[in-house]
């Protein structure tokens, strides 16, 4: 993907209203943001400030880490066929691949890094990093 392309992933990205998202665990803050094309938005789980779990998924492919499993995972989305379940866009399935898409990490990297002055994405962005040296 061009650099401009990336640039303009990441600046369509667009926090999505605070009321509208549950989270998970009592204390802990979901952010979720939507880009400015279809099958494409991140989910941040926060508790004190610090990332407890982000899901990103763009055009049918998804990248996940959690604290809990501490590793990242990747896998593709139902997101492009449209049936009765996946006409929400808050619903959708994901097959984790069996090994991680080591391209499509360098793509969530090269976008979160766009938003880079913002402290949930500089987490995800370590994050990765950090998985990269493992």
């Amino acid at each position: 993907m061009e650099n401009h392309e990336i640039n303009q992933l990441g600046s369509s990205l667009r926090q999505i209203k605070q009321t509208s998202i549950r989270s998970g665990e009592a204390g802990a803050v979901r952010l979720w943001y939507q880009g400015g094309e279809p099958y494409f938005d991140i989910f941040f789980e926060l508790q004190d400030d610090h990332l407890r779990w982000f899901q990103f998924t763009l055009r049918g492919k998804s990248l996940s880490w959690s604290q809990r499993a501490k590793n990242v995972q990747t896998g593709t989305t139902d997101e492009p066929r449209i049936n009765d379940t996946t006409y929400y866009a808050g619903s959708k399935l994901i097959q984790t691949n069996h090994t991680v898409d080591q391209n499509f990490v360098q793509l969530v990297r090269a976008i979160l890094q766009t938003r880079a002055d913002e402290a949930v994405f500089q987490q995800a962005i370590a994050l990765l990093d950090s998985q990269a040296q493992t």
